[in-house]
């Protein structure tokens, strides 16, 4: 399975002959710049919340791709008041099969809120059946105690978690929610976008190794093969 990194919390999936891009933010995002989402042509679209900086180009590339939007209710609901006709309302603790896999949307702990200030519900993270692997997307999230039950519905190849602190969980809490979903490979995601949320790569890259653990980032554009 090939994972690209496109900045922030965006990512593209290629599982099982389809696309699934999650939380485009690209346009806005500077460091972002050489990716043209023009040739972004994803055949589902996951977004984990409403804020900002996980939704901005999903309309655009939504219509463009006529890609199936999957997210919680009121995330998905909005999409199609955006003129989305193709999509995928859930809630937590729901389970889907799609064409690329299964979804299951777990808990968050975060804020949600649409761009144009409508309610965005409560935020999710991901845990995704798809090529014979499993992957927990975290979604932006503090660390819960409800992540020990991810291990319990499924044992996790690669877990994706935001790491830049602030907003969100940093390198500690992140190395404390690898041990909860039991998963020592983490791809990190959420950091450096913004001054709030910069971080020592070098050193949360040792942290995770001295607890026995491997951290990847990504650079913008490149391909994570899981």
């Amino acid at each position: 399975m090939k994972i690209t990194y496109f900045g922030h919390a965006c990512l593209q999936m290629e599982a099982n002959s389809k696309t699934i891009l999650f939380d485009p933010f690209i346009t806005p995002n500077e460091k972002a710049k050489n990716i043209d989402v023009d040739n972004l042509n994803p055949d589902f679209i996951l977004l984990t919340h409403g804020h900002e900086d996980h939704v901005a180009d999903a309309i655009t590339i939504a219509k463009k791709s006529n890609a199936m939007v999957i997210s919680t209710y009121e995330v998905a609901t909005w999409m199609g008041k955006q003129g989305i006709e193709n999509i995928h309302p859930m809630n937590h603790g729901g389970k889907k099969d799609f064409a690329f896999g299964s979804v299951k949307l777990v808990n968050a702990v975060h804020s949600s809120i649409l761009p144009d200030g409508s309610y965005g519900g409560n935020p999710c993270g991901f845990l995704l059946w798809l090529d014979n692997k499993v992957v927990y997307l975290a979604g932006d999230t503090a660390l819960t105690l409800d992540m020990q039950l991810i291990p319990r519905w499924a044992k996790v190849d690669l877990a994706i978690l935001p790491i830049g602190d602030n907003f969100t969980m940093g390198i500690e809490d992140a190395i404390l929610a690898a041990d909860f979903v039991q998963c020592d490979q983490v791809l990190g995601i959420h950091y450096d976008t913004f001054p709030y949320i910069e971080i020592n790569q070098d050193e949360a890259v040792k942290k995770f190794k001295e607890a026995q653990k491997i951290l990847h980032l990504t650079t913008i554009g490149e391909i994570f093969t899981l």
